[in-house]
This record gives structure tokens, C-alpha cells and sequence, in this order.
């Protein structure tokens, strides 16, 4: 859902991408899975949010609504401090922003998926999907999680070639569920 102002919702276009981590880790896993996974999701991939100001980077995405299916980069873990107070996933609730939040495949076996869930469901902020980039996709470890995974993603030109069209599909559905909230 693309926000107008905070709290009201029009058909989502746009979905920030996070990732959760250090800064040189977010920013790295960013650059290496941005491009591929929005070619993957048939979105056209944007210019990153500015990491300092969540305000104005989000009324620009709201602005903006004719441009189309677009996937936004926030190079930022969007529960670390920003410097005026608050963080990122206050104003993305607070402009019900729909996400997309990738994780390393080390990262899917801690505790971290569950936490960034908690962490957007506190404030509200719509998940698109949790999406694993690269590594081995166990399917049943996933179910079992009880988390909104949309699937993986290799890093490497995957030799299944299911394997994009299995993702659009679920984005299109878990989409479709967010619109009708």
C-alpha cells in the first residue's frame, strides 16, 4: 500500500527492500541482491532512500504513485537510531509502506527473522514477505517458522528456472492479502 499521508492507503506500488545487520553488511547484501531480485519480481528497481530521512524519503515514494511497480532499497537496518530520534520502521508504519526484508542465509537460522517480524509487527508495518538470498532453501525449516517467506533466492543464476516465477506469484498473493487489510 502506497501511502498518501500516514495512515491512509491506496494499491501498493512501491515495496522498500531491508535487511537487517551492521551498515557495511546492509549495505553489501543490498548491492549484491537489489538488482537480481527486482528483475526476479518483475519491479523496476528505484534509487535507494536517503538512511537519514525517513520522512521526506517516504513522501517522495507516496508522491509518486504513476511510476509503477517499483522495488526501493533502504540502505539502513531499519531498527537501528536515527539521528533526530525514532527509526525507520516507525515511519514505514507510520506510512504503512509495505516491505520486503531479505536475509543472508546465515541469517535465516537465528533468531533474527523472528525478531525483524516482531519488530515490524510493533509498529505496524506492512511485510510483503521475508525473502533468503542465497544458500540452501529448506521449505520445511521455513513452514515450521511460522514467518511470511516468500522463498529464496540464489546468488547465482539459479539452474531452476521455476525459481522467479515461484517468487512473483507469491508476492502477488501475500500483495493481494495486504490490500485487502
Amino acid at each position: 500500500m502506497t501511502l498518501l499521508q500516514p495512515g491512509l492507503t491506496t494499491p501498493a506500488l512501491s515495496l522498500v527492500l531491508l535487511a537487517f545487520g551492521t551498515p557495511p553488511k546492509v549495505a553489501a547484501r543490498l548491492d549484491a541482491a537489489a538488482a537480481p531480485l527486482a528483475r526476479a519480481l518483475g519491479l523496476e528497481l528505484t534509487a535507494p532512500l536517503d538512511p537519514d530521512d525517513p520522512q521526506t524519503s517516504l513522501a517522495g515514494l507516496a508522491a509518486a504513485p504513476g511510476a509503477g511497480p517499483r522495488l526501493v532499497p533502504l540502505p539502513r537496518d531499519p531498527g537501528h537510531g536515527l539521528p533526530a530520534g525514532g527509526h525507520w520502521a516507525e515511519a514505514l508504519g507510520a506510512w504503512r509502506q509495505p516491505v520486503l526484508v531479505l536475509f543472508s542465509a546465515k541469517q535465516v537460522n537465528t533468531g533474527l527473522p523472528a525478531c525483524t517480524q516482531a519488530l515490524l509487527d510493533r509498529w505496524q508495518v506492512p511485510c510483503a514477505g521475508l525473502l533468503q538470498w542465497g544458500g540452501n532453501w529448506q521449505s520445511e525449516q521455513r513452514r515450521l517458522d511460522g514467518l511470511p517467506w516468500l522463498g529464496w533466492l540464489s546468488r547465482q543464476d539459479s539452474t531452476d528456472p521455476s525459481q522467479p516465477e515461484r517468487l512473483r506469484l507469491a508476492l502477488g498473493l501475500r500483495r493481494r492479502r495486504l490490500a485487502e487489510r
